[in-house]
């Protein structure tokens, strides 16, 4: 079957947990278009344990991340990405599922050869961000103090000032 990347941005408004569910309800609906019967009850005392969806083969949230323009109102959305392999008609539907859905802002679906197996751009680009860190101390500038530095303080005005009393002077003597 034909490998698919979704990546679909939650408004802001809803969890980290509800934007899982949105993306285990793509699974399940994939997975029940295969023809997958679904993921039986527990038993009585046994804590309910998530099945991996057999369609959705890739699975990264990417965080709230504040959007390029607003939409409907918002400024900042959950970002998730689902790598998929279905058949095309169930692709319709899950995208037909996610137009339907108020939590969704936007998403879009991408026809890709293979799924990388590393982490995507945007998650790699996080942990190095995190890398980063403490640089040091700032080193010292121009000027010791630390201060603004105005107009009269560029190195041309002060070299002029240098020159100027003494011009000043020889024009008053003059005059005098």
């Amino acid at each position: 079957m034909p490998l698919y990347e979704t990546v679909f941005i939650a408004r802001n408004d809803v969890t980290q947990q509800q934007v899982e569910s949105i993306a285990d309800g793509i699974g399940a609906q994939l997975d029940a278009d295969k023809g997958l019967p679904p993921a039986p009850p527990p038993a009585e005392g046994e804590p309910e344990s998530p099945r991996p969806s057999v369609s959705v083969k890739k699975r990264e949230y990417w965080g709230l991340r504040s959007l390029a323009y607003r939409i409907n109102k918002n400024r900042k959305g959950h970002y998730m990405l689902l790598g998929i392999d279905a058949a095309p008609a169930s692709v319709l539907e899950m995208e037909r599922q996610l137009r339907l859905n108020e939590d969704v802002l936007r998403f879009m679906t991408i026809r890709v050869e293979a799924f990388e197996e590393a982490q995507s751009a945007i998650l790699s680009r996080k942990s190095d961000d995190r890398e980063r860190g403490f640089r040091g101390p700032k080193p010292a500038g121009r000027f010791e103090s630390g201060r603004k530095r105005g107009y009269d303080d560029r190195e041309e005005f002060r070299a002029r000032e240098d020159t100027l009393p003494r011009e000043r002077d020889e024009f008053h003597g003059l005059e005098e």
